[in-house]
């Protein structure tokens, strides 16, 4: 049968490349794009619209947009402007507590066990106590740990496993 007649278009010639020449095959639902430009693609596109939504409603002046849209747009590198004429980024509130961020954090020294007073730096290990430790006392038996591991292995099973009583049948 002849396609004009049916209405129906022709299967393309061969697989497709994908537009954005990253080297594999795109399909006419993802617009000639392979999985991954097109989910790319769109999540440019939600960005960007999530961007000009927080751009007009700072614009308008309009509190009826939640806070994290101007946060949510500002991780994603986008700039913004209060005044046409005079370009200022907008700062985003920190999550933390207020009197952490204000005031300067001092320098703490090299990470040490806490039994040896060995400098471990990134090879130390944190124990359920809270303590750090090196290689050598990293184990509960080692440094004499007040965390009760029983207790805990226990509440997790009760936890995990709670007791299920059917209520009793009426006899007839």
């Amino acid at each position: 049968m002849d396609h004009d007649k049916t209405g129906c278009q022709a299967p393309p010639e061969g697989p497709v490349l994908c537009i954005n020449n990253c080297g594999f095959f795109g399909s006419a639902a993802t617009m000639n794009m392979c999985s991954k430009c097109h989910k790319d693609m769109m999540l440019k596109q939600e960005q960007a619209k999530l961007a000009a939504s927080s751009i007009g409603s700072i614009v308008n002046g309009s509190s009826s947009s939640s806070s994290n849209e101007p946060a949510i747009a500002a991780a994603a590198g986008v700039g913004f402007e209060t005044n046409p004429v005079e370009p200022k980024p907008i700062s985003v509130p920190s999550f933390g507590s207020g009197s952490q961020s204000d005031e300067a954090k001092p320098k703490e020294g090299p990470k040490r066990c806490t039994n040896c007073n060995k400098r471990v730096g990134l090879t130390g290990f944190n124990c359920r106590c809270g303590n750090l430790f090196c290689a050598t006392h990293r184990y509960s038996d080692k440094h004499d740990c007040p965390y009760d591991y029983r207790t805990a292995a226990r509440n997790a099973i009760a936890k995990a496993n709670p007791v299920v009583k059917a209520e009793k049948l009426d006899k007839i």
